[in-house]
């Protein structure tokens, strides 16, 4: 008898833990859910003029319509696309109307296309500001003298290219060459559904296993 209320108790206490800790990652992704809700709001809201100075928390994807013109330097920033293969974001030094020197990452070019001429001159841009986190513990560090870029640290690209520390990403064609590579919250990592699923499958688990104990204790004791 001691034993079949200890393995009930167990059970209880078990499947309370799995089923609360898979509640909370319910919790947690219908929180994720809105705040990428909230982000992806912010991303495609009508394009405004250029802050006099971005904050980068406050203005973080903010549309942005900006004319002036692109100078011809370019950095490179290896990138690699799930459907497109090995490449590069082309970031570009761009004059504004106003005299200001930004950075624009005009979007994606296959590795063979790195050299290729592209269109500089007078444009208009629309996209989104941003301040983006690419590095990870195992990203290289940028070859700033080779001109070969692993993450766009919007400071050191704008020591580099003499521009003030702001990046507008366009989310529409400023060259036929270019493929452009908006701002989206794909990158958001979001697994608290998978999270909370494994989380129930161990209850589950849990009250099979701890009801075979009971059913083989109740089997010895008969």
């Amino acid at each position: 008898m001691t034993r079949q209320i200890l393995a009930g108790l167990l059970l209880l206490a078990g499947l309370a833990l799995f089923v609360g800790l898979g509640t909370w990652q319910v919790q947690r992704l219908a929180w994720k859910q809105g705040v990428i809700a909230e982000i992806e709001a912010v991303i495609g809201a009508e394009p405004v003029a250029l802050p006099a100075a971005p904050d980068p928390e406050a203005d973080r994807y903010l549309p942005v319509r900006a004319t002036g013109r692109f100078e011809a330097r370019e950095l490179f920033v290896l990138v690699s696309s799930r459907d497109l293969g090995a490449g590069f974001r082309i970031v570009t030094p761009f004059v504004t109307d106003e005299e200001r020197r930004i950075m624009v990452d005009r979007g994606f070019v296959r590795t063979e296309a790195r050299d290729a001429p592209r269109r500089s001159g007078a444009a208009e841009v629309i996209g989104n500001l941003h301040w983006p986190d690419d590095r990870t513990g195992a990203t290289p560090e940028n070859d700033v003298a080779g001109n070969w870029w692993y993450a766009r640290d919007v400071e050191m690209m704008a020591a580099e290219l003499g521009t003030e520390p702001v990046l507008l990403i366009a989310r529409e064609a400023t060259d036929p060459t270019i493929l452009p590579m908006p701002v989206s919250t794909e990158a958001i990592p979001n697994r608290h559904l998978e999270y909370a699923l494994t989380w129930f499958a161990l209850a589950a688990t849990w009250v099979v296993m701890t009801g075979f104990a009971l059913w083989r204790i109740r089997r010895r004791t008969e």
